[in-house]
């Protein structure tokens, strides 16, 4: 099976993604796969020196994502622009992951960690959806506490995103995220023994 695995911000997906990986899954990250896709020859890094200039790289040839988010930051046009070089290169690393990793291990559980899974519309890519979910409250205290902000700013950020609770309602599973590690621990090797074989 391949399972799309997402979330929101400080909702906890690094930990129940880490969890996943200790009870045996291949999880493919796209985060990760947004920071390989932009390597030095890469397509997608010529593709953005093409579309915004060689300004862009440092000098060791490595994109300065700093200056990048200057350039894209408030401006709908370029952001765009950037997203049509850099998704289909990270959907097609990923793929390729996956891929690999299904060929090695035939029937293992593979699960793609996609923090924008719904909002980017490849929730219908998958065989099933799993969302890390905690209450709105707690979600903004742990982002207050994680990233030394404001609950005004916590709040902005977070509203940037669908919300959890409506990825919850779209969800085929749910973690809750919001007691201990073993807790939730607990839940992913659960989670993981009642899935149907592949």
């Amino acid at each position: 099976m391949r399972i799309g695995l997402t979330g929101g911000i400080a909702s906890g997906k690094s930990t129940v993604s880490r969890f996943l990986r200790e009870a045996g899954a291949f999880v493919s990250d796209a985060d990760e796969a947004a920071r390989k896709v932009v390597l030095p020859g890469t397509p997608a890094l010529d593709g953005i020196v093409a579309a915004f200039g060689r300004s862009l790289l440092l000098p060791d040839g490595m994109l300065d994502r700093a200056a990048l988010g200057r350039v894209v930051f408030g401006d709908p046009d370029k952001l765009r622009q950037l997203e049509s070089i850099l998704h289909p290169a990270i959907r097609g690393y990923m793929k390729d992951e996956m891929d690999r990793a299904e060929a090695e291990s035939p029937g293992r559980l593979i699960v793609a960690d996609i923090p924008l899974l719904y909002e980017t519309g490849q929730d219908k890519a998958y065989d099933g959806v799993l969302v890390v979910h905690v209450p709105h409250g707690l979600q903004v205290m742990r982002l207050m506490e994680r990233n030394g902000m404001d609950e005004a700013e916590a709040e902005r950020r977070i509203g940037l995103q669908m919300s959890l609770d409506e990825k919850k309602r779209r969800a085929d599973w749910v973690v809750d995220n919001s007691g201990s590690l073993e807790d939730t621990r607990t839940q992913i090797v659960r989670w993981m023994t009642e899935l149907p074989p592949a």
